[in-house]
């Protein structure tokens, strides 16, 4: 199962100069419980925003950069070669940044998103998804509160499998 796992403003923000642009404690927590023990497939720089391998996950990082090196994480240079250091796991996630998650989109079974409700300014947006490809599985509101400073969906969605005749 490849799982893609994004937070995405309704005017489909991800992110602004490289960070997020919002501060969601309650996406954090569902990021780390998901991705946990699992592989996380990252490009170079939503990786070097994060400043480090995650704990927990076996990271990989994605770049043309054939020379670019990092203790204790692997390096792919192409889609195709992440997923095989992955593919002994039971869930692969690909966790960022926008040209890989458009890279990845035809190829990912299930979607966890979570929605922010604010239109946000950014540099960074998550590609169009088709809905008629996707059935929703399921869904959480959640209002802004102390610890998350936009009011937020959690959302699961998993690709539509067209039966062969």
């Amino acid at each position: 199962m490849i799982s893609l796992i994004a937070a995405v403003s309704e005017n489909g923000v991800i992110g602004r100069n490289n960070i997020l642009p919002w501060r969601l404690s309650s996406d954090l927590r569902r990021f780390r419980k998901l991705t946990m023990g699992h592989h996380l497939i990252v490009g170079r720089q939503t990786f070097e925003s994060i400043g480090q391998p995650l704990k927990g996950r076996h990271m990989i990082i994605l770049t043309r950069n054939l020379d670019y090196h990092c203790p204790g994480v692997k390096i792919a240079n192409s889609l195709k070669k992440a997923l095989e250091l992955a593919a002994n796991d039971k869930q692969i996630f690909i966790g960022g940044g926008s040209e890989l998650f458009r890279k990845a989109l035809r190829q990912v079974d299930r979607l966890y998103l979570t929605i922010v409700h604010a239109h946000i300014k950014g540099d960074a947006f998550f590609p169009d998804i088709d809905h008629n490809q996707w059935q929703v599985k399921s869904v959480e509101a959640h209002p802004a509160d102390q610890n998350n400073n936009y009011a937020y969906t959690f959302k699961t969605l998993e690709r539509v499998q067209i039966e062969s005749l």
